[in-house]
């Protein structure tokens, strides 16, 4: 991602035209942010209403490690290929990426209440941009905590990982509350971070530089939300 970003334009711009250039950028972020989370709300309520995908979902296991690795393969050729691809493949690769999350968020809506599921909805999207408009216009570097994010990250895999064996409910609570901290940090982290590759770069790296920054807001609204559910979603009978 940072190869995108060009570190000697921005001597030849005024700070206004840098800071409207930055804001301009940011607009797009977010835009293909939220049209990524419609994707992925249409397509996993379409879903939930289906009998027959969800009865396909459930009773075959190797359908969602299906959709797992293919959610892995999409943000990594998005990650990896962003500076070859061209702003309009990648912007499809993303809402592709949103659409496959979508199929495999279906089946939340056989877990929890369709009135709860809306509830956390709406704490995510307080919460989100909260953080976000935090790590906006913040003058602390936030790239100091970058490497004990990252590090929380790779622990909560793991224990993720673990627990699935273990299947205890205390520890998935503690999982759940790490993950939610984590979450909230990542997303002043990442939008601090879109916001300095958007300093300076060229009009025709916006496009790009919109796609990946989306969907790196995107995984951290769509993971703070999972987490939160498990706090505030109310369980069907």
């Amino acid at each position: 991602m940072d190869n995108l970003q060009s570190p000697f334009a921005q001597q030849y711009q005024s700070p206004m035209a840098v800071q409207n250039m930055v804001a301009a950028a940011m607009k797009r972020v977010y835009l293909n942010m939220f049209l990524g989370l419609l994707v992925t709300a249409f397509v996993s309520m379409a879903c939930a209403n289906s009998i027959a995908y969800l009865e396909f979902i459930l009773l075959n296991r190797w359908a969602m490690i299906g959709l797992i690795i293919a959610e892995f393969g999409l943000v990594i050729g998005i990650s990896s290929g962003i500076n070859r691809l061209s702003s309009t493949v990648a912007m499809l690769l993303f809402f592709l990426f949103a659409a496959v999350n979508g199929l495999m968020l279906a089946p939340i809506f056989l877990v929890y209440t369709g009135a709860s599921i809306a509830k956390t909805f709406f704490i995510t999207a307080g919460t989100f941009g909260a953080m976000s408009i935090y790590g906006y216009t913040t003058g602390t570097d936030l790239s100091k905590f970058s490497r004990i994010l990252m590090m929380a990250l790779i622990g909560l895999i793991i224990a993720t990982m673990v627990n699935m064996f273990m299947h205890s409910e205390s520890l998935d609570y503690i999982i759940s509350f790490v993950g939610i901290i984590l979450f909230v940090g990542l997303t002043a982290w990442d939008t601090q971070k879109i916001k300095q590759m958007a300093v300076g770069m060229p009009a025709d790296q916006i496009g790009r530089l919109a796609t990946i920054g989306a969907l790196s807001l995107y995984l951290d609204f769509i993971n703070l939300f999972l987490y939160l559910l498990r706090f505030f979603g109310d369980r069907r009978d």
